[in-house]
């Protein structure tokens, strides 16, 4: 994969170009070095040119790529998008379901995998552009990915909120409006450029989360006896 979140935050998740000439490198990894290329330049150049807009002529120039290259890899612009998208999405979702099923408890589940959610999207903006915003203007194929990665998120959300709940458990929707209203904050603020503040919204969109399943006491409780994520954040 292209992006490797090992790597320090505002590092390039760029793939090195590898020398020209003669050099000795495996086929095979020469073609998977040129494919990584790619998908990160797409992530930045539609980062940079939204996506109605980015050519390929754009990727190739920031991959460093020939054009012949490029169409080893991919069928088309379309083509490209989707794979560079669902490259980020899956690594994005592990890191969350990593962060969701270490966590102690059902509240801090959804503390830490939000957190996680958020602080991934701050430390790279191109990929919060592509996968928040651009996504939705790159054709039905991309957008149904985006509608199948939130309703994976919707469930897991749903079932730490009904292991909150007790008996008073919301309808069956609630998880599924809780998530939209987090990727509408969201949206709005990568659209707007301050992606690298959205960790600062933990607190107040797990609260919001939290409050069907909870209620307004039984949350704002919960919120006064733990710290929000990394920063110990309070309402």
């Amino acid at each position: 994969m292209f992006l490797d979140m090992a790597e320090k935050e505002g590092a390039s998740p760029t793939p090195q170009r590898l020398p020209s000439g003669r050099h000795g490198l495996a086929p095979s990894f020469v073609a998977s070095n040129q494919r990584e290329r790619i998908m990160a330049a797409v992530a930045g150049a539609v980062s940079t040119r939204g996506y109605a807009g980015m050519t390929v002529e754009d990727v190739i120039s920031l991959a460093g790529v020939s054009r012949r290259t490029f169409y080893d890899h991919f069928k088309s612009k379309e083509d490209a998008f989707l794979v560079a998208y669902d490259g980020v999405c899956v690594q994005l979702y592990e890191l969350v379901v990593e962060a969701y099923t270490r966590a102690p408890g059902d509240f801090e589940r959804l503390r830490d995998s939000l957190d996680t959610f958020l602080r991934f999207l701050a430390a790279e903006p191109a990929f919060a552009d592509m996968c928040i915003v651009e996504v939705l203007a790159a054709g039905p194929a991309a957008i149904e990915r985006r509608d199948h990665l939130m309703r994976d998120f919707a469930t897991m959300f749903d079932t730490a909120g009904r292991g909150m709940s007790g008996d008073e458990i919301p309808p069956p929707l609630t998880a599924e409006a809780i998530v939209g209203g987090i990727y509408e904050v969201v949206y709005k603020r990568v659209l707007r450029g301050t992606t690298a503040s959205l960790p600062e919204l933990l607190a107040e969109l797990l609260y919001f989360g939290v409050v069907p399943y909870l209620g307004r006491d039984a949350a704002k409780q919960r919120f006064a006896s733990t710290p929000m994520g990394r920063d110990g954040q309070t309402l």
